[in-house]
């Protein structure tokens, strides 16, 4: 077993009050004040700090207008947007075959453009000089900047 070890027991003997302070008042920490107790006695003491005063409770406001309207037609418009998807995925087949056509009509406007003339020079070439030709001209005149004009056309 443990050996008994023997403790002396001694009480404190009070102390007498004394006139002055200990500390001097610059060299009170702070949340320290010298108070005095009920029997007349003057001591240091930790004093309860007066809570500062609690922030205003948070007033809620209304959702503005612009945000519910907003909300409310977020989801229209995506499912919008996946219908237009979901269109356009099903018309990707027609759109492909309509856009070559478009260019196949493009190239047909490009040869017409280009073989018109060539035919029609061609057929004016074959008739020979001066056959199937007409010569038109134009004598106009005028007099003054805003007199009228009178003109005259021949057909030769």
């Amino acid at each position: 077993m443990y050996p008994e070890t023997a403790y002396e027991i001694t009480t404190l003997t009070p102390q007498q009050p004394t006139q002055h302070p200990a500390m001097l008042p610059h060299e009170i920490p702070p949340g320290v004040q010298m108070v005095t107790l009920p029997g007349g006695i003057r001591t240091l003491a930790y004093t309860a700090q007066q809570a500062p005063p609690a922030p205003p409770a948070p007033v809620s406001q209304p959702i503005p207008t612009w945000a519910k309207t907003t909300a409310l037609l977020t989801p229209t418009i995506g499912g919008g947007v996946a219908a237009a998807g979901i269109g356009l995925s099903y018309a990707a087949p027609g759109l492909i075959a309509m856009s070559e056509a478009l260019w196949a009509a493009v190239a047909l406007i490009a040869a017409a453009a280009i073989g018109v003339p060539a035919l029609l020079r061609f057929g004016r070439s074959a008739a020979g000089p001066g056959r199937g030709t007409t010569h038109i001209t134009q004598n106009i005149t005028a007099s003054g900047m805003f007199g009228k004009a009178n003109g005259t056309i021949n057909h030769h």
